[in-house]
This record gives structure tokens, sequence and C-alpha cells, in this order.
């Protein structure tokens, strides 16, 4: 699981203007965990994308991954940093 953290850490810390304020919180759970990003309100929008088709890339790359290891995992856009 780390490695999907840091896959998201990665790709979106690459689409931002503020890599700095990003942060990717992982919270487990059982069988179903969570990665939760959260940066900026500015940068919310290059990580959702057009028609949200980038969040939904990052989703499914990790999903993949996951499934690898029985494990199921969710990327949310959670909320923004204070300004």
């Amino acid at each position: 699981m780390d490695s999907a953290v840091n896959f998201v850490e990665y790709v979106v810390k690459s689409l931002v203007d503020s890599p700095a304020d990003v942060r990717i919180e992982l919270k487990k759970g059982e069988k179903d965990s969570s990665i939760n990003i959260h940066c900026k309100k500015e940068d919310i929008g290059k990580i959702i994308g057009k028609s949200g088709k980038t969040i939904m890339a990052i989703r499914t790359l990790v999903s993949c991954s996951a499934s690898r290891i029985n494990c199921h995992l969710n990327v949310e856009v959670v909320d923004q940093l204070a300004d």
C-alpha cells in the first residue's frame, strides 16, 4: 500500500502549482482503505481534471495496484488546506 501512496503523492505533486502544500493521508481499514489528498483550493481542479478524467485515471491505476494484494483503495480529494 505504501507504493500506492507514493504513486499518488508523486502524480499529484507533479500536477499542482504548490507541491509543498500537498499532503497525502492513508486511512487503513480491514479490507477497504482510503488515500485522502489534501491541497490548496486552487489546485483541486488540476487534480480532478476536465470532467474528472485525471482523478479517475489515478483511481483506476491505484485500484489495479491494490487488487493485486486483495485490497480495495479509494482515492479522494477530501478538502483544501487553509490559505
